[in-house]
């Protein structure tokens, strides 16, 4: 008889590979922007980011090695920012109601601000605190898909798998999310115009 024949064994039987997932040092230095800037996007203000941020990377550092890869370390990470930015947000307001935001930074008066000048017209209207104003005009469940989607290009279904929603609501929040928004910028844009026409 001829030797005997190795077989495989079934596929079921074959583990998965463990996702490849940089260590700590690399992953923070890769990342740092992206919580930075979805913490600050997701109302976090600029007076607690860096305690959010770090408290991002604490939960991360602690649960690294839980990571399955069964989404991608992006749309891992902004749901634990997203966590922490929300549980931010509901100690402002317990703490300080009039510091929470949206209570201090208004578009509207953002477009009567007196530092404005004419000339800086297209500048104001790309400011980041004019973009996180308007975003503070969102409840929460909009701002999140509209920040994945409209500002970190996320699909509907990364979405989905981040925020833990199926993806009809994550359509329907987004369309509702963006008709908001475009609501707000118009009035934003309408005041600085008026403001220009009355110099």
């Amino acid at each position: 008889m001829g030797a005997p024949v190795a077989t495989l064994p079934p596929a079921e039987a074959t583990p998965l590979a463990a996702p490849r997932v940089p260590a700590f040092p690399q992953l923070y230095e890769e990342y740092f922007t992206f919580v930075w800037t979805s913490a600050r996007r997701l109302g976090v203000p600029s007076a607690s980011i860096d305690d959010a941020v770090q408290e991002v990377f604490v939960v991360v550092h602690r649960r690294l090695g839980e990571f399955a890869g069964r989404s991608s370390l992006k749309t891992w990470l902004f749901a634990i920012v997203r966590n922490v930015a929300r549980e931010a947000r509901r100690s402002i307001r317990r703490k300080s109601p009039h510091d929470a935001p949206g209570a201090l930074e208004d578009p509207e008066a953002l477009a009567g601000s007196p530092e404005d000048r004419p000339d800086r017209a297209a500048e104001r209207s790309s400011d980041n605190r004019v973009l996180h104003a308007l975003l503070d005009k969102l409840d929460d469940d909009k701002r999140e898909v509209f920040v994945l989607a409209e500002l970190e290009g996320f699909a509907a279904p990364e979405i989905a798998e981040a925020i833990g929603m199926n993806v009809n609501t994550v359509y329907s929040r987004l369309r509702h999310a963006r008709e908001e928004f475009a609501a707000a910028a118009a009035r934003y844009r309408a005041l600085v115009a008026e403001k220009e026409n009355a110099r």
